[in-house]
Formats: C-alpha cells, sequence, structure tokens
C-alpha cells in the first residue's frame, strides 16, 4: 500500500497508527460497513465530512459512522449560525480527498476540526487513512491533541 498524506503526516510526527485495510464497496460507503469490513465496533470507527460554515468557512468534524452530525450543535461549536456539508463535487478541491476516503490528518489546508466528545470514551479510534480501502488505528487522545481538534458533542 502507497503511504497517503495523513500517513506521512502522522510518520513525521512520530504519531503510531495500525493501517485497518478493507475492499471498498462503491454501493456501499458507509461506515457502518467499513466498521464490519476491519471488525472494529461502529462506535470507534469514525467518519470525517467536511461543511461550510455562513462565518467561519470550512470546518471539519469527526463523528463515529453510526451517528449522524447534529447540524445545530456543530454549528454552535464552530462558532456558526449556520453549516451545510460540502458537496461531494466540492471535496476534492477543498480537501484534498475523494468521498470515502475523507481524513482530517493532511488535508489541502488546516481547517478547524470538532471530533465529537464520544471519542473520549475510548482508547482508539480509527479515521481514514486518506483513501477508500484503509482506515487509521489511533490513540484518541494523541489524534486529538495533533489534529489541534476542539472535543464537542455534535452527534445525535
Amino acid at each position: 500500500m502507497n503511504k497517503t498524506n495523513a500517513m506521512r503526516r502522522l510518520d513525521t510526527a512520530k504519531i503510531k497508527y495500525e493501517i485497518c485495510e478493507y475492499v471498498p464497496d462503491e454501493s456501499d460507503l458507509s461506515g457502518v460497513h467499513v466498521a464490519e469490513q476491519i471488525g472494529k465496533p461502529p462506535e470507534i470507527v469514525f467518519k470525517t465530512l467536511a461543511a461550510r460554515g455562513d462565518k467561519t468557512g470550512i470546518v471539519v468534524f469527526c463523528i463515529p459512522c453510526a451517528k449522524e452530525l447534529d447540524m445545530k450543535a456543530a454549528a454552535a461549536a464552530s462558532r456558526n449560525k449556520s453549516i451545510e456539508l460540502l458537496h461531494v463535487k466540492d471535496l476534492l478541491a477543498a480537501t484534498g480527498y475523494i468521498r470515502g476516503g475523507v481524513s482530517p490528518i493532511g488535508m489541502k489546508k488546516s481547517y478547524p476540526t470538532y471530533i465529537d466528545a464520544s471519542a473520549q470514551d475510548h482508547e482508539e479510534i480509527t479515521l481514514s487513512a486518506g483513501m477508500k480501502g484503509a482506515q487509521l488505528l489511533l490513540n484518541s487522545a494523541e489524534i486529538i491533541k495533533f489534529l489541534g481538534a476542539t472535543v464537542c458533542p455534535i452527534t445525535r
């Protein structure tokens, strides 16, 4: 497997991670399906959502794959009145990643990142490796610190 931007950034920062590979299924790119494929509980498999705030511009949210982003809570946490998820066609230009492979690590630009508070309930979580077919298993406290992420309740 070729290293992704996310892996290179973690290597540079000397942050340990384990690669969890799976076979992507274009008919089901859901995080719950990914969790099943890698044999991890959905509570620790986090998906990354990029959004645009009316005041701040692009912001990034990481939430457990079986949950939904609470748009009102996410807007409030990111100091916006409202947010809307980026359209799939805008993901690559904004983040450097494609749908099903968006990682909060190694994006084109550094965007404010918000991780659901439930991440603190687990020693490890997974995040996309920056490509379809791979997740990174990481120490939750370490990745929160590395990303400079704000931890807050943003799911329902």
